[in-house]
């Protein structure tokens, strides 16, 4: 494949300005935790039910955290909110009650969301006896984990998984559904198996990421899209694990591990087999309003059960263009990746775990702008040669015009297939019109396919004039991406945020939501999923 002339020595900086960048919150990530990674915990101990609360069906973990912290909160004094229960951790409270009740996770995790058991009132075992039980419940949480990977790693190899993180072998065809009924998807999904798809996500439900609760089991009233709950996760993996077989070939299933209950969801994908997350360190502040401190801290440990999953995330770089112009600010999407692949590696994560996501938003009338949006995707496959990209298609200037639509999503498709796009996310003609039937998926998929066949050896063939518009465009992004690095560098992440340094919107360290659910660890917190996984 051709390749740009890009300064290796640029690049380097750029990775260890993001190293610096990363440093501190590093720093904040070490010595907090928040609500949902305590629920989480909980779920790896086997605490998965539900109960009624105010009339409506709540998760237990959920339950017990908000009796543990969220509804102590208002009660306690100043000096107690210095050092509330949860700072401990939950599992301290909750292995205690196993040993002193003789119960398994289940039962007492019922009992003590029911009410019928009170972990604060219960007298204390030694600590060494409760340190060495969560230890041995936390590393069967992990076998956990490592049993459902090889599982779905048995599954892929019998039925011919064809995905290569490099994208050698040509991008992986992924389509979307988004009925709100999970068994409506189920029918939309094996269609589109059927029809090519390599990859399936399955949308959320609209505004999901601003519950901080999963909700509990199967769900069919979703709203532009279906909850992500683990009933529906299982629902989808076990419809696309039985049309692999039939069709030879293995079928990838994507979900969002985004929001307030990102560490939860990660663990439930896990569990459930799902091989894409769409993961990021920044979406959930800038796209969501959810704290920075909540939200950094919750990708560190969703990524550390990520990373021993092996679930390559996606991350959300194309969202940037939806709010700043993709020419202009083209170095942003840059940057984000940078930091993002720091946050990933310092969650244990390897490169061939990194989707690192882009997208061609440029508006259609600028000049050679397709010159301009292959150096952009050849300069991302460069930079980024063991990852496996994630290509966005156009939506933002798309409109009710399905044929110009789908000629947009046709040069969309042969740029992905020129530069070697790893996960190309195949655009719909009715993108700016309404969610896609399965006729417009299928006009999708049939239109790659062509595409990707009829030029898939056209990257090998061509070479990039030295010194062409490519090029320098090339180096221009990479140049004002050194230069948006060494600011944020300077600035703090967190103090750049605040000043619009990535997508145009502005977020502060004390605003948007989850930030009361963020707590500083004791020095004897426990949780020992921290060290194991």
């Amino acid at each position: 494949m051709a390749h740009l002339k890009l300064d290796a020595k640029k690049i380097a900086r750029c990775r260890e300005l993001a190293e610096n960048i990363a440093r501190p919150i590093d720093s904040l990530i070490q010595s907090h935790t928040t609500v949902a990674i305590e629920r989480t915990v909980l779920r790896l101990l086997g605490v998965n039910g539900a109960v009624k609360r105010s009339g409506q069906w709540y998760p237990e973990v959920n339950a017990i955290i908000d009796d543990l912290h969220t509804d102590l909160l208002p009660k306690m004094s100043a000096a107690e909110k210095e050092a509330p229960p949860l700072s401990r951790g939950a599992l301290y409270y909750f292995v205690n009650g196993m040993i002193q009740k003789k119960m398994p996770a289940a039962e007492l995790g019922h009992a003590v969301a029911s009410r019928k058991v009170d972990l604060l009132k219960i007298p204390f075992a030694p600590d060494a006896e409760i340190e060495k039980l969560a230890r041995e419940l936390c590393q069967k949480g992990r076998d956990w984990i490592v049993s459902a990977k090889t599982t779905r790693d048995g599954i892929r190899k019998e039925t011919n998984d064809r995905f290569d993180p490099e994208g050698k072998g040509g991008p992986c065809l992924y389509v979307i559904v988004a009925t709100g009924n999970i068994y409506d998807d189920v029918i939309q999904a094996r269609a589109a198996a059927q029809a090519g798809a390599d990859a399936i996500a399955v949308i959320r439900s609209t505004a999901q990421s601003l519950i901080d609760y999963v909700p509990h089991g199967a769900t069919t009233e979703g709203f532009g899209g279906t909850y992500a709950t683990q009933e529906n996760f299982r629902i989808m993996r076990e419809a696309l694990d039985d049309e692999s077989k039939k069709l030879g070939r293995y079928i990838r299933l994507t979900n969002y591990c985004s929001g307030l209950c990102m560490p939860e969801i990660a663990a439930l994908g896990a569990v459930e087999r799902l091989d894409f997350l769409l993961n990021d360190a920044m979406y959930g502040i800038l796209f969501r309003d959810i704290n920075m401190k909540r939200t950094l801290i919750d990708q560190h440990f969703s990524r550390r059960i990520i990373a021993l999953s092996k679930i390559v995330i996606h991350t959300g770089e194309d969202n940037y263009l939806t709010t700043a112009d993709a020419v202009e600010n083209g170095h942003q999407v840059l940057a984000s990746q940078f930091i993002n692949e720091r946050f990933a590696l310092n969650a244990k994560m390897t490169q061939d775990q990194m989707g690192l996501g882009h997208a061609q938003e440029m508006d259609p009338e600028h000049p050679n702008v397709f010159l301009l949006e292959i150096a952009r995707a050849q300069m991302t496959r460069d930079i980024f040669p063991k990852s496996p990209i994630k290509f966005m298609p156009p939506t933002r200037h798309k409109c009710g015009d399905i044929f110009y639509s789908h000629l947009m999503d046709a040069m969309f498709n042969f740029v992905g297939v020129l530069t070697g796009q790893t996960i190309q996310l195949l655009g719909m003609m009715t993108e700016a019109m309404h969610t896609p039937l399965l006729q417009d998926r299928w006009i999708s998929i049939k239109n790659a396919k062509y595409i990707f066949n009829g030029a898939k050896d056209l990257g090998n063939e061509i070479t990039f004039k030295p010194g062409g518009m490519i090029e320098k465009w090339a180096e221009k992004v990479l140049d004002d991406t050194l230069a948006h690095l060494e600011m944020v560098n300077e600035k703090g992440m967190i103090t750049a945020i605040g000043e619009r340094a990535f997508a145009e919107v502005k977020r502060t360290e004390t605003g948007g939501k989850g930030l009361d659910g963020v707590i500083r660890r004791a020095p004897n917190y426990l949780n020992p999923f921290f060290e194991i996984l």
